[in-house]
């Protein structure tokens, strides 16, 4: 399975949260899924971070990421297109991104974010 995951769902696997569900955590750990993280994330949990809502050694990331082995997803100019230009279903920036993405490039979503339904994309629930 070809995975991208939510920011939340990051990090609940990150921090071993007992948030994220049986089938995220099965599908992330399935060593024949290739599990991939958006630049959108990184960025999300920056700014999360400098407003104070978030602890997270965004300065590792790559270095966290890397030894997760989570492959980095980069934003590509038919992302922003793609998200630019999906329904207004979900306002959030990222999570927009994420979609786009993920339709783009034929990805599955680990997400507990119940709006990212209405949009035309693969799923996997992220929290029981």
């Amino acid at each position: 399975m070809r995975l991208l995951l939510d920011t939340h769902v990051l990090i609940w696997w990150l921090n071993d949260d007992a948030a994220l569900s049986v089938t995220a955590r099965q599908a992330i750990a399935d060593p024949g899924s290739e599990v991939f993280v958006s630049a959108a994330n990184a960025w999300e949990i920056a700014i999360k971070r400098a407003l104070g809502k978030l602890e997270f050694p965004i300065d590792r990331i790559s270095k966290i990421l890397d030894e997760a082995g989570f492959a980095p997803l980069g934003i590509e100019v038919q992302h922003t297109i793609r998200a630019g230009a999906l329904p207004r279903h979900h306002d959030d920036p990222f999570d927009r991104m994420l979609i786009a993405q993920a339709q783009l490039e034929g990805l599955v979503i680990a997400t507990a974010d119940s709006t990212f339904r209405k949009y035309d994309v693969s799923l996997i629930d992220g929290a029981d």
